[in-house]
Parts: C-alpha cells; structure tokens; sequence
C-alpha cells in the first residue's frame, strides 16, 4: 500500500479574497452582521449580505492596490449598479424577504504591497429603487 501524500503547497489567498476578509473584518467592528458571503445566484455573485439594526445591505467590496485608475469603490458605476439590483432582488425574492429595509453600501480598499489597508466605506451607495 502506498504512503497518503499531503499537499505540500502554501495556503494562498489571491488579493480579491485578501481584501474581503478585510472588508468582512471591517464590517463587523462597525456592526454589521454578516448573513451571507460570496452569495451566488444564475445572475452573478454578491459580496456580502448584511444586517445592521432594521436594513439589510447589500455590499459590494472592491480591492487595488493603487489609483491609477481610480479608486476601487469608482468601479461600481450604472451598469454594476443595476446589476446588483437585480441580484437583490433575486435574493430577496429567494430568501421570501419582501418587506426589508434594503440599501446597498459600497467598500473600496486600496491596498499597496507591503502597507496596512485604507478602507472607506459609502453605507449608502444607491438605493433599490433609483437601479431597477
């Protein structure tokens, strides 16, 4: 019988992951309670779900290392905009949520090799309604 051999390579997160679990860290000191992580549906993925106080929020985290073009939370324009709504509303409509207070919240973090993150978080990015 031949010896079981273990994977010997390093656990590695690519950035993306590096940067959502610092943006679920994040959240959580600020009070939010995370419902759902990397939520997939046939329409795409959603970052997070979360619940502070009555609303729940759907929030999108978006990582770079620099501004070159931009800040990262400036990707989340229209078009992804609209997109996240209807993943909303996909999930609302799944998890029979149909009198949520919901609002969509945005998380950019610039990251730079070898320095701490700079998070900033915009809690009410867009409303439901202005992206449907």
């Amino acid at each position: 019988m031949m010896p079981l051999e273990l994977n010997t390579k390093p656990f590695k997160l690519t950035f993306g992951e590096r940067g959502e679990m610092a943006g679920w860290g994040y959240l959580v000191r600020h009070g939010f309670q995370i419902i759902e992580k990397n939520y997939r549906c046939a329409l795409g993925e959603l970052d997070v779900v979360a619940r502070k106080g009555k609303r729940l929020y759907f929030i999108e985290i978006k990582t770079r290392t620099h501004h070159r073009q931009g800040r990262p939370e400036e990707a989340v324009h229209s078009k992804k905009q609209t997109k996240l709504a209807h993943l909303a509303q996909w999930y609302l409509k799944e998890k029979k949520i149909g009198d949520a207070q919901a609002g969509f919240a945005v998380l950019g973090i610039t990251w730079p090799e070898g320095r701490e993150p700079e998070i900033r978080f915009i809690e009410n990015a867009f409303d439901l309604k202005e992206s449907s």
